[in-house]
């Protein structure tokens, strides 16, 4: 029955090796936009257009454990993916840490994941200190064990690539941003989507806290949409995001950003300002 409901689907598209990634960079000015299938180290793969909504069903077979689909074999499982951006924080001289409002917004969501009713296999959060501590909130609502998160240096915030319409940063200081994380942001794109593999018996459920531009990168990487659009999606504080890869390599987005579960008074997307910050 579950598979009833592919038709709306929509999915995963593969990056190449870092010079096929880049070659996206320079392919996003061209009036027909392409983007290349293929596994990791071969960047002289066929690019075939973006625009033609082809959908690549191959997009994630060059991992090792999904050689046995490659051959016919296929798993009945779903993977889960939720994703969840970090509290309101403030900058200070200690670093980036949350606010009372980001605490609150941390365990709102952490109490809203918990009535969920999931089963979660794996917890994952960014390095930087206002994803770790947003997690370890989510990870005592859930009543997880803190030693079951895994801290990934993959997942801190950063330029993931160059957005269209661009930040009102300079060019050049943008292009420099983009060099440094892009390949990173893409590795953890790599890393963390695939389906399931033909030996996976029952759905799995997958926690990643992370950060707002990471997230909507890795968002339009799985529904094989443009990525330079991530600037044109927002992502409130503490919100989830649901994403499912099915065991056929199609990808559903069951929601974007969703904190409908928090007071409005309590709603955010910046960090405050200075003055409200120091509590002025």
């Amino acid at each position: 029955m579950r598979f009833s409901t592919l038709w709306s689907s929509v999915g995963a598209m593969s990056c190449g090796s870092l010079v096929t990634y880049l070659t996206l960079r320079l392919l996003d000015g061209q009036k027909s936009s392409n983007y290349a299938s293929g596994s990791e180290g071969d960047s002289r793969r066929k690019m075939e257009p973006l625009a033609s909504g082809t959908w690549l069903h191959h997009w994630d077979l060059d991992k090792p454990q999904l050689q046995k689909v490659a051959n016919g074999e296929e798993s009945s499982a779903l993977r889960h993916i939720i994703l969840v951006r970090h509290g309101e924080y403030s900058k200070t001289a200690n670093g980036s840490h949350l606010t009372e409002l980001g605490r609150r917004q941390a365990e709102r969501t952490g109490r809203r994941l918990r009535e969920m009713d999931l089963s979660w296999d794996h917890v994952v959060a960014s390095t930087m200190p206002r994803a770790e501590e947003t997690a370890m909130i989510i990870l005592k609502q859930l009543n997880l064990d803190p030693l079951k998160m895994k801290r990934c240096t993959l997942l801190p915030e950063g330029t993931p690539y160059p957005g269209d319409p661009p930040s009102k940063r300079s060019p050049r200081s943008l292009e420099l941003a983009y060099q440094r994380d892009g390949p990173r942001i893409e590795a953890a794109f790599r890393r963390y989507f695939f389906r399931a593999s033909p030996e996976q018996q029952h759905d799995s459920y997958l926690l990643i806290v992370g950060h707002s531009n990471v997230i909507r990168y890795l968002i339009l990487r799985a529904l094989q949409l443009p990525p330079a659009a991530w600037t044109r999606l927002n992502l409130n504080h503490g919100s989830i995001t649901w994403l499912t890869v099915w065991p056929s390599g199609y990808v559903t987005l069951r929601c974007l950003g969703d904190s409908g579960f928090m007071p409005v008074t309590e709603v955010t997307h910046r960090r405050p300002s200075k003055a409200k910050s120091d509590g002025n």
